[in-house]
């Protein structure tokens, strides 16, 4: 793709692909708002699962240590989205342990705390190895093992869907919002030639896909049940 554009042209592609990934990341990281608003409304997290949000912040602080210079040269924008994705991620946690039930308040707080030791220790442990290379690699098959698994997490919700045939527990525009940002970082992956970028963000797009597919299938499929008369006259 480089030699079909001139330095400055591919220079521009690649920041504005960061650009627009960071801008869909905020998009992916406010779009649980109306989630929260009806749990703090209802106080309780009723089907509503929160191992997606301890996937994101892992993965958000992982992301944003391999984005440093400490790890990687020339992906600071994977950085700034990153660290912004930490503060939303932890202010929803917050939110689903104050007002889930008991027995899920101490698993939530025990993985909240369990992410928290696992990033000090990767933090610790990098700074430790002193080839560069060799740190670059570690936490770009961290970074990338995590965003996979963050892009995962809503299998667990898409079984639900399948189940309940309905699309009440998987938000519309967490779903889109995740397929615009995979995509856009997928391209700046592509453009800076960094496969621990491109590769888990390739699988985001295709996860999105499936997602957005399954929302149309039983949106669809409700509002036609719900066309449906509930008596039926008899002549």
């Amino acid at each position: 793709m480089a030699a079909l554009l001139s330095p400055q042209t591919f220079e521009a592609c690649k920041q504005a692909a960061g650009i627009a990934g960071n801008i869909f990341a905020f998009g992916l990281f406010v779009s649980p708002i109306p989630t929260f608003r009806r749990i703090i409304r209802n106080q309780s997290t009723e089907q509503f699962s929160g191992i997606p949000y301890i996937y994101a912040l892992l993965n958000c602080l992982i992301c944003a240590w391999y984005g440093s210079p400490l790890i990687s040269y020339d992906t600071l924008l994977v950085t700034t989205v990153n660290s912004v994705g930490v503060d939303f991620q932890l202010s929803y946690i917050i939110i689903f342990i104050t007002n889930t039930e008991k027995r899920n308040k101490f698993r939530m707080s025990g993985l909240l705390l369990a992410v928290f030791v696992v990033f000090a220790a990767i933090v610790i442990g990098s700074l430790l190895v002193t080839d560069l290379e060799v740190r670059h690699l570690i936490i770009g098959f961290l970074s990338c093992a995590t965003l996979i698994s963050m892009f995962a997490s809503p299998l667990s919700v898409m079984n639900v869907v399948i189940q309940t045939r309905s699309v009440e527990f998987m938000p519309f525009y967490l779903s889109l919002s995740t397929f615009l940002m995979s995509t856009a970082f997928l391209l700046y992956g592509i453009f800076n030639f960094d496969p621990f970028i491109y590769v888990p963000n390739g699988i985001g797009t295709i996860l999105g896909i499936v997602q957005l597919g399954l929302y149309f299938y039983y949106h669809n499929e409700s509002k036609q049940q719900a066309r449906e008369p509930l008596i039926q006259s008899v002549a």
